[in-house]
């Protein structure tokens, strides 16, 4: 059961596709100077324990951990905005937190068009693409009935 509200879910996606973006892609798209800000605690390195399931749907389990880079930070106008990347890339954070904070004023629909709406574009296609390559893969097996098994 997830603790997420209606209000809580387009927040949760953009703080979800600014972690899986490239940094390099973000950066090409909120280049510096950022915004002034406050670090309410900054970027700092640790790990995570990844949780997986059988089939989707089993018992969870305790697949690894995994490197994340994790920043807060408070605008001018009192704005707080938060991040967590896969990796070690401090900017990436950092850049991740002010969008963050930025997307929750009225600057949200300026940066979804010019920044977010781009990345879930290229994210997509990389999807359809990995997509792609792994269906040129795909094997389908089938049993024959053979004359003498009747």
């Amino acid at each position: 059961m997830s603790d997420a509200t209606p209000d809580s879910a387009p927040r949760r996606d953009w703080l979800s596709l600014l972690a899986r973006a490239p940094a390099n892609r973000l950066a090409d798209l909120f280049p510096d100077p950022l915004p002034e800000h406050a670090l309410l605690r900054a970027p700092e390195i640790g790990s995570v324990m990844v949780r997986g399931r059988t089939g989707g749907t089993g018992t969870p389990f305790n697949l690894g951990e995994m490197t994340v880079t994790r920043c807060s930070l408070r605008l001018t106008d009192g704005t707080v905005g938060h991040a967590y990347v896969q990796g070690r890339d401090r900017t990436h954070a950092l850049r991740a937190a002010v969008l963050d904070a930025l997307m929750q004023t009225d600057a949200a629909p300026d940066l979804r068009r010019r920044c977010l709406d781009p990345l879930a574009q290229e994210e997509a296609q990389r999807r359809a693409t990995r997509a792609a390559k792994a269906a040129a893969t795909k094997v389908d097996f089938f049993t024959m009935v053979r004359g003498e098994d009747k």
